[in-house]
């Protein structure tokens, strides 16, 4: 692979993404922890009662994994605009949009990954039946990607503001609501023994189009902002 190639300006991307959030592993920790302490309150709060915690289950996690995720959206850019290699990046001569859909996709791994492998404890807190678990996980496997796309959008817009978490919360939270409800709708139609094939098909058609779509929108917002 010959240097300077957008293939290994992705790697390098990708390399010092990990490698900067390695060094900052425990801030990488608090969004899983947010998910854990988020769940493990409901019980207290409910009771005991299995067959209401189960009843909730689904939608619980979803909204605790959603809340999480969102905590981090605000430091997607942040780094890279102290450092001054935010505008290199828009200044690069590879394509925009594919260095953002690398950022996405480390945010994605380094986040949205650890809770899903946490998503079997959060369903055993919530006494969710171990039937609806694949679907549950199916369904996040594929709503989680959709909060980082959309996110990265939005954080774009937002980037060049000062204290834009509200502003970043406001902008988020009305576009991730449709994946909450095909999500958790299908885990519920599960719970119920009806069909839940269709709000996953649904989420899978929304993060195939998101995918082609996010960045080049990320990559047109980015250069808005920072001009």
């Amino acid at each position: 692979m010959k240097s300077g190639t957008t293939t290994s300006a992705c790697l390098a991307l990708l390399r010092r993404d990990l490698l900067l959030l390695w060094r900052r592993r425990g801030d990488a920790l608090n969004p899983m922890l947010f998910a854990v302490i988020v769940v493990a309150l409901f019980p207290f709060a409910l009771g005991p009662e299995t067959a209401v915690l189960a009843r909730i289950a689904a939608g619980t996690i979803f909204v605790a994994v959603l809340l999480a995720m969102l905590l981090s959206l605000d430091a997607l850019f942040r780094s890279d605009l102290e450092d001054g290699s935010l505008e290199q990046l828009v200044l690069s001569p590879h394509p925009l949009s594919l260095l953002l859909g690398c950022k996405v996709f480390v945010h994605w791994l380094t986040t949205a990954l650890p809770l899903i492998l946490i998503a079997p404890l959060l369903a055993q807190l919530l006494s969710l039946p171990p039937n609806m678990l694949p679907v549950l996980l199916v369904a996040l496997a594929l709503a989680t990607p959709l909060l980082s796309l959309i996110g990265a959008v939005c954080v774009a817009l937002t980037v060049g503001m000062r204290r834009s978490g509200m502003l970043l919360t406001l902008l988020v939270l009305p576009l991730i609501v449709p994946a909450l409800i095909f999500g958790a709708g299908a885990c519920n139609a599960a719970q119920d023994g009806l069909a839940y094939s269709a709000p996953l098909l649904w989420l899978a058609a929304w993060l195939v189009l998101s995918l082609v779509l996010a960045p080049l929108a990320a990559a047109a917002a980015l250069k808005i902002s920072l001009t």
